[in-house]
């Protein structure tokens, strides 16, 4: 279907061409615009724009879109989430709110492990129907392109059984890009308490074959930090991931400067997630690598912790990626518009850097930036947020309680 989209306020992140790499530093100051324009598109795929003088006859599409004088930009890209679990952990909450720590909580047998047990009780069949629900939330909100982890599993079954959900999300709503991450090890499985070097022999021995062997998964990560797995782990199972040909992710330095970031960037890995406590050594790590440093507001605005240190990273001229950490436990939000305003107002990064981090590089940190993810191009997605009239870009993350949304086109199609 041919669609054209007219009288658009601005089309915010136009670009000519496809970019080959995420912005970095400076350049993430900038969000290319074309005021009073139109916008075509062509099946699932942008077609063209320009400005509404020299808009294209109605008559040559099968489908006319007026934005009413909204503002389009990309649909963001969530590269860092959690969403296949089961039931809920408000009770933690009540322990964050008496005082209890992330760590005490999961001492006490909370946390991941209390996900697993839920999870591992749940048929297939419920997993999939409460996931698809989150999935579904996340696409009206407008995340065109979503990452989504294993890692409440911590079993060979349990595991499997995550990665066939998405599967089945990705049948349930092709119209988005998902990716499938296997992230075993999270945390060490209860069958393995006491035994977390038997429990990566396992992991590596098999849990990654069997995972190889049933396809559709992305890519693998780790979660490398105190009390939780090494750098050395952590090495050993990336160079065990690289071998089925998965590429490496790494959940570091959330709790401690961990040495995660230096075992993600030794491996290649596409990104080094989380970074609330980096230090210079960290920064300098990340200078000129593929690993996208990735910063998890919404973590640090549930659980009371540090904010990553973004406004230090750009300054450095790092590419930032931004993303939600959809997870029961430590952020249960996927609305990456409070993504955007937490980066504002607790990060100190402007309205512009933040929306290149939460869509062309995170397109960056899912491997999607060459297929035009993140940004709106000839022959880039269609995946694309129409807003109601407002007044500047800056004022989405200003007033972030206010609809703001008129259309959410993902692939070409309405939701």
């Amino acid at each position: 279907m041919k669609t054209l989209v007219k009288n658009i306020a601005a089309i915010l992140g136009a670009r000519r061409e496809l970019l080959s790499k995420p912005l970095a530093g400076a350049a993430m100051a900038s969000v290319p615009s074309l005021e009073n324009a139109w916008l075509s598109i062509d099946g699932e795929r942008v077609a063209d724009f320009g400005p509404m003088d020299a808009c294209p006859s109605e008559d040559d599409f099968q489908r006319v879109i007026d934005a009413r004088w909204g503002m389009v930009l990309p649909a963001f890209c969530d590269s860092h989430t959690h969403i296949v679990w089961a039931g809920s952990r408000e009770g933690e909450f009540r322990d964050k709110i008496a005082g209890l720590s992330y760590a005490e909580i999961a001492a006490r047998g909370g946390g991941i492990l209390n996900s697993a047990d839920r999870l591992n009780a749940t048929s297939e069949d419920e997993l999939f129907a409460q996931s698809l629900t989150r999935l579904r939330l996340a696409a009206s909100r407008g995340t065109g392109a979503i990452e989504i982890k294993t890692g409440y599993g911590l079993t060979l079954e349990g595991e499997l059984k995550m990665l066939r959900v998405i599967r089945r999300l990705r049948d349930a709503m092709p119209q988005m890009e998902i990716k499938a991450t296997f992230l075993g090890a999270h945390a060490v499985g209860r069958a393995f308490a006491g035994r977390q070097a038997e429990y990566v022999d396992y992991l590596i021995s098999d849990m990654l074959p069997a995972i190889a062997d049933e396809g559709g998964c992305d890519f693998v990560d780790v979660f490398c930090d105190e009390g939780f797995f090494t750098p050395e782990e952590t090495a050993r199972i990336l160079d065990a991931a690289a071998r089925y040909g998965l590429p490496g992710k790494i959940h570091a330095n959330e709790l401690a400067v961990s040495g995660g970031v230096q075992v993600a960037v030794s491996r290649g890995a596409l990104s080094a997630d989380h970074l609330e406590r980096i230090t210079d050594a960290e920064i300098e790590a990340l200078r000129s690598t593929r690993t996208i440093p990735t910063m998890l507001p919404g973590a640090s605005f549930f659980l009371g912790m540090p904010y990553g240190p973004a406004r230090r990273a750009v300054n450095a001229g790092l590419p930032l990626a931004l993303a939600s950490d959809w997870n029961p436990g430590s952020s249960p939000s996927g609305d990456m518009r409070f993504v955007w305003t937490l980066a504002c107002v607790k990060m100190r990064l402007t309205p512009e850097e933040a929306l290149n981090a939460m869509t062309v590089n995170t397109a960056a940190a899912l491997g999607l930036l060459p297929s035009g993810f993140g940004t709106i191009a000839p022959g880039a997605p269609a995946s694309l947020l129409i807003t109601r009239p407002l007044p500047s870009l800056a004022y989405i993350p200003y007033a972030y309680t206010e609809p703001y949304l008129s259309q959410v086109l993902l692939k070409g199609l309405l939701l």
